[in-house]
């Protein structure tokens, strides 16, 4: 044995003999402590006595959490994710009552429930100290963190890794470029803050100022400002027929939804097909808590995977990777625990301040905004951390946490300024892992849209979309009307851990061919559907059926301007006052589109071509001195249309790669933005070519 392994075995087990020591240390406190919980007999032994039976009990206790908890928790990806997350307590407490039982003076016992306390801070403190240990040593940290990856590759020798850079690309789910920017000015995100060079000033102030590493841009969406249409283009280099987040298709009959796992897997095999190319990620490549895969072989938590039964589904191995360390499924369910604690304080805040505007968040909602800020950013960031130690080419994550809580909190709220400073932390985590890796990494950061603040329309005015299209047909309003479903991206991430993927009633799903219409909401985005006629209705044709409907839409306070299919001119935007400007005149005469700045026109274009565009596309009003909208949802922070925030996400690269786009040039839609990516990749791997998509990948 070589002289650097031997260094390497002594380091490990002096860390082990030290972890124990500590450990055993915690448990005679605790046993001082607790009143149900006692490593001694009745009739008291000696100090020594205790102290070798605590020991004991500490040395029983890892053992089992490294030998049978990774084997529990690979059992248990049978049953859903967040039923494993509320597991953990009781199995970590299962595993100490096992340890008591086992040591030889059997003498030891504890409550149940004391069992679960004791477990959770023995499981806490050496991972503290081992993790505290593991620092000075660069081997054993990256050995500790790669074994969260779950990988079965050989470890390599040091300083062996591959000589090429690769690339991380970070998915900031919903922080809009203004949003990013006013967080580093408020001092939220010291980690981008530094990469932007806009970190404090140094003291003494005769030293110099902190010199960027990264350049900040933006880019424009399409009209449908959404991940599902944003992510789709960025990782497969097309959204092409992706209208909102939920949409009829006709020919199907089916209501397609970006979040749902079949639609998703739909929309990637579309996506594959139309550009003969496997995906952004197809080179050696992991797709991590996105809702497509990108053509990666490494996948976790990937919503188009999980529609799939079998072996073939590896979306839910980033769980049994992650909670596969007994002491990070301890932390993450004592996070959950207090992240729940937190929203139901700061709703309870909002409603006793009478917070306008605000939305009810009750119900399931805090625990799957728990999921979205704890469970999902925890294993998300595990997974990426394990891929960079695993020395891959490139990885591409989604952090929905933002997202979640914007949209029912606000886009500036105070709650998301806290969830913009955890995920800053772990933006700091991943940089600190970077250093090592086998390989170098640059770190890209992105965003796949913002979100624009404003009340919802059915707060403002008493009536949903649904219900105002209902009265434009002269058919009857329920008195009741429903509530419309939040798209927030981590809801499917929820239903999937769940295993029950399906979003929508089954009435919604395959809706039934009569003469009533059909409408679906995507944030401010309207879509009416009519779907006992099989083509696209023209606007002369729905005047015949519904004289009133048109004209009650596009004058109605809360509608910027209606889209309509019509005979004579083609694409027709329909606005108040009887506004009426065909898509090929709108350069010269924007009419209603005007407040929605430059980009509109082309946008509604580029959405009139699809084959899939609903009969009547409605986009809510736009205060362009506020950048408020009208969600169609229950949201209070809305992306899918057009206005505002929504539809300005940024882009975040190092100054070593090439400038996403020439001065004076704007970088618009997420197909621009996929092919910058693929650029930034062949520069840091060399000259890559696509890949031609396998019969197996189309019919993923």
């Amino acid at each position: 044995m070589s002289g650097a392994r031997w260094r390497r075995l002594a380091s490990a087990v002096w860390r082990s003999i030290a972890v124990w020591a500590v450990s055993t240390v915690t448990m005679l406190a605790l046993a001082g402590i607790l009143p149900d919980f006692r490593i001694q007999s009745a009739d008291g032994d000696s100090a020594t006595r205790i102290a070798v039976t605590a020991a004991l009990g500490a040395g029983a206790f890892g053992v089992l959490s490294s030998v049978v908890w990774p084997l529990l928790v690979r059992a248990l990806l049978l049953v859903p994710a967040l039923v494993l997350g509320l597991l953990v307590f009781f199995l970590n407490g299962s595993l100490l009552l096992l340890a008591l039982r086992i040591i030889p003076s059997g003498e030891s016992e504890a409550a149940p429930e004391t069992a679960v306390v004791v477990a959770a801070v023995m499981s806490a403190v050496a991972s503290a100290t081992g993790g505290a240990l593991a620092v000075r040593d660069d081997d054993a940290y990256r050995r500790r963190l790669y074994r969260l990856s779950d990988r079965r590759r050989v470890e390599e020798p040091p300083d062996t890794g591959p000589a090429t850079c690769g690339t991380v690309f970070l998915q900031l789910d919903g922080v809009g470029h203004d949003v990013l920017l006013a967080a580093v000015g408020q001092g939220l995100m010291p980690t981008v803050a530094g990469w932007l060079g806009a970190g404090p000033t140094p003291e003494p102030a005769s030293r110099p100022a902190p010199r960027p590493t990264h350049r900040l841009v933006p880019w424009r969406t399409d009209w449908s400002s959404q991940t599902g249409a944003s992510q789709l283009g960025i990782l497969h280099g097309s959204n092409h027929d992706v209208p909102a987040f939920r949409w009829y298709e006709k020919d199907s009959r089916e209501v397609m939804v970006c979040n749902r796992p079949s639609s998703a897997a739909e929309l990637q095999r579309r996506a594959m097909e139309r550009t003969g190319d496997s995906g952004l990620l197809t080179v050696d490549g992991a797709s991590r808590g996105n809702l497509f895969s990108g053509g990666a072989d490494q996948l976790a938590l990937v919503l188009s995977m999980a529609a799939r039964r079998g072996r073939e589904n590896r979306s839910r191995a980033g769980y049994f990777a992650y909670f596969s360390d007994p002491a990070n499924a301890v932390r993450t369910a004592l996070s959950f625990v207090a992240e729940v604690g937190r929203e139901i304080g700061e709703s309870t805040r909002a409603r006793l301040g009478k917070q306008r505007p605000r939305i009810a968040r009750g119900g399931l909602y805090p625990f799957i905004r728990a999921f979205a800020t704890v469970v999902e950013r925890d294993v998300v960031v595990a997974a990426v951390i394990g891929d960079m130690l695993a020395g891959r080419a490139s990885v591409y994550a989604d952090l929905v946490a933002y997202d979640e809580v914007a949209h029912h909190s606000g886009p500036r709220s105070r709650d998301v300024e806290k969830v913009l400073q955890r995920l800053d932390r772990s933006l700091a985590l991943i940089a600190q892992v970077g250093e090592h890796a086998p390989r170098a990494y640059r770190i890209v950061l992105l965003s796949d849209h913002g979100q624009s603040p404003g009340e919802t329309f059915r707060g403002r005015y008493g009536l949903g979309l649904g219900e105002l299209v209902r009265a434009g047909c002269g058919l009857p309003v329920p008195r009741k009307a429903r509530r419309t479903h939040s798209g927030a991206e981590a809801r499917a991430a929820v239903r999937a851990a769940l295993r029950r993927p399906v979003e929508e009633g089954g009435e919604e799903h395959r809706p039934s061919r009569h003469s009533e219409p059909l409408v679906l909401a995507s944030g401010n985005l309207g879509l009416v559907s009519f779907t006992d006629v099989p083509h696209r209705m023209s606007r002369e044709e729905i005047d015949a059926r519904y004289p009133a409907l048109l004209t009650t839409l596009a004058n109605h306070p809360g509608v910027g301007f209606v889209l309509v299919r019509s005979e004579e001119h083609g694409g027709l935007v329909l606005g108040a006052h009887g506004a009426e400007i065909p898509l090929d005149e709108l350069d010269e005469n924007p009419g209603p589109l005007a407040e929605f700045g430059p980009g509109a026109a082309d946008a509604v274009r580029r959405t009139h071509s699809f084959p899939h565009t609903a009969d009547i596309m409605v986009n809510s009003w736009y205060d362009p001195q506020e950048g408020e909208v009208l969600a169609f949802e229950e949201q209070i922070g809305s992306h899918g249309g057009l206005g505002g925030a929504q539809g300005r996400p940024f882009l975040m690269s190092p100054l070593a790669l090439s400038a996403p786009v020439e001065d004076g040039e704007e970088l618009v839609g997420a197909e621009h933005v996929h092919r910058v990516l693929r650029r930034w990749l062949s520069e840091a791997n060399g000259p890559q070519v696509p890949i031609e998509v396998s019969p197996d990948q189309q019919a993923a």
